[in-house]
């Protein structure tokens, strides 16, 4: 019997803001228009429609 349910293709992604060194977990395809830090406001991502534009740098992939 085939497995019906398929395995997800998007990551979450483990972040450092640029100004701050906050690190912080966002989706890899998240939805809303931008992503800031918690603690600075500075921008980390942007949606595209798909996938998350990253400006920052990403430390780690999690499954």
């Amino acid at each position: 019997m085939k497995n019906i349910i398929k395995n997800p293709t998007s990551k979450f992604l483990k972040i450092s803001c640029n100004k701050c060194k906050n690190e912080q977990v966002t989706f890899g395809k998240a939805a809303t228009k931008e992503i800031k830090c918690l603690v600075c406001g500075e921008i980390l991502a942007t949606s595209t429609g798909g996938k998350t534009n990253v400006t920052v740098k990403i430390l780690e992939v999690l499954g």
